[in-house]
């Protein structure tokens, strides 16, 4: 994609100069996408279904950490919180728009790498770049991406749509990430008091995974439209499965009984959680990042699901004065509680 080698400062190219640079390589793929970059503004026509439209932003020190995040890992993972909500609402992404704020101390080849990871995960999920906007940061590194999708009217899923009896679905596994994430600190703190350590990561990929290069469950949505299901709710677990469950609960204005045996964790995050001396049900109640898609079935859906080894039936919906709770696996009843991130608790 780029083939400079040298350091290059970007008042060289300037801003302009600079958005061309990074953006020339990216291709146009829907029609849906009249007018990308190089225009005021982008141009687009979904004709008669519903956009869908969602924006994060993500800081240097408060979202990721550059000890241990690779600038190309942390492009493609920003495009991937992004993409993740439009596919929680049953959708389809199509576009992104992706705004940075630098500070001095990024050379060009550093933000290259940046776009680098953006224009992978463009490429792996069949995303059209259509604009942005850079700018000079004193604050370090900030992202700001918007994501655009479409689904159709009868099949946007809200989060306010679960009904008591509904089965309570989660793809994939929880916890990963949160766990991942306890790893690399511990080797950050260990690097700092002495750099001549290098990091043990042995045997930790897929939770280094998790937490560095998510992947937003585009599957899940055309695996549920494939089998002809609309889930009643849908949301994506980025602050803890516990949180999520509450906002469902109440956007929807029901309780929900969930087990704790049932609760999806990979070998890996659970041994590595009890290495570290955590309890791996909090990692997966309370973790967050783990993009997973929560969502709501109808019972007499159950039969076209069930065989899918990649979703687990976690538990159910029940009437709202029963509130949210779990039952443990030696049968004690806990009421949940939404003790996952918090954008202003630092």
């Amino acid at each position: 994609m780029f083939e400079n080698k040298e350091r290059t400062d970007l008042a060289l190219l300037g801003e302009f100069g600079l958005i061309k640079h990074l953006t020339s390589n990216f291709k146009i793929n829907h029609e849906s996408s009249v007018k990308g970059i190089g225009d005021d503004a982008a141009v687009l026509n979904f004709e008669q279904k519903q956009v869908l439209v969602s924006t994060d932003l993500l800081l240097e020190g408060i979202h990721f950490d550059l000890a241990y995040m690779p600038l190309m890992h942390l492009g493609y993972k920003a495009v991937q919180v992004n993409l993740s909500d439009i596919y929680a609402m049953n959708g389809m992404a199509t576009q992104i728009t992706v705004s940075i704020g630098l500070s001095s101390k990024f050379p060009l080849e550093a933000v290259e790498e940046l776009y680098k990871g953006i224009e992978l995960a463009c490429n792996k999920f069949n995303i059209d770049l259509i604009g942005g906007d850079t700018s000079s940061s004193k604050q370090g590194l900030v992202i700001s991406i918007t994501s655009i999708g479409y689904a159709e009217k009868n099949e946007v899923v809200y989060r306010s749509g679960a009904q008591e009896g509904d089965l309570l679905c989660v793809s994939g596994d929880l916890g990963g990430a949160y766990v991942g994430l306890q790893i690399l600190e511990r080797e950050k703190l260990i690097f700092l008091e002495n750099p001549n350590i290098q990091p043990d990561l042995e045997g930790k990929d897929y939770i280094i995974e998790r937490q560095l290069k998510p992947e937003g469950r585009k599957d899940i949505v055309s695996l549920l439209s494939q089998l002809e299901i609309i889930p009643t709710s849908m949301i994506d677990v980025s602050d803890g499965l516990a949180s999520e469950i509450i906002h469902i609960c109440t956007q929807s204005e029901v309780g929900c009984t969930i087990y704790e045996d049932k609760l999806p964790i990979d070998p890996m995050t659970y041994e590595t959680a009890r290495e570290l001396g955590l309890d791996p049900t909090v990692c997966a109640l309370n973790g967050g990042e783990d993009y997973e898609l929560l969502f709501t079935i109808k019972q007499a859906d159950y039969e076209k699901l069930k065989h899918d080894v990649d979703v687990t039936v976690i538990g159910h919906m029940t009437d709202k004065a029963s509130g949210a709770k779990m039952i443990s696996k030696s049968n004690v009843v806990h009421e949940l509680k939404a003790q996952g991130w918090n954008a202003f608790k630092l």
